[in-house]
């Protein structure tokens, strides 16, 4: 059987998609998407990518939101520190499970986000 390699793009609605994009880039550090063919696209690191339908009724998220994107991290401590010193909420989950530890944080659009340090 044929499978995809991997995640080409994730798309989603936006109040305001170029302050969103610049956010993730200024912040996340995902570069935004090129405009020309001397800008580069953002590449994610290899490594695994969890693929998970939720039932509707969720609690994992907010219910009026449909999706939630986990990012994979190398340093959860540093990210943490980088974004709390530009006045983002994170909350860093104090379990360290087998797989891994955990922060929530939302956009400025409110969409919720997840930093990932695998272990």
């Amino acid at each position: 059987m044929e499978r995809v390699t991997g995640i080409g793009g994730f798309f989603f609605r936006s109040q305001n998609p170029d302050a969103l994009a610049q956010w993730y880039r200024d912040n996340l550090g995902i570069d935004l998407v090129p405009q020309n063919d001397q800008m580069s696209p953002w590449t994610q690191e290899a490594g695994v990518t969890a693929f998970a339908p939720f039932p509707q009724d969720t609690t994992y998220w907010p219910q009026d939101k449909q999706w939630k994107l986990n990012f994979r991290v190398r340093d959860l401590d540093a990210m943490v520190k980088q974004l709390r010193d530009r006045g983002i909420q994170v909350d860093v989950d104090p379990e360290v499970y087998p797989y891994g530890r955990f922060a929530k944080l939302k956009d400025p659009e409110a969409n919720p986000l997840e930093l990932w340090e695998p272990r």
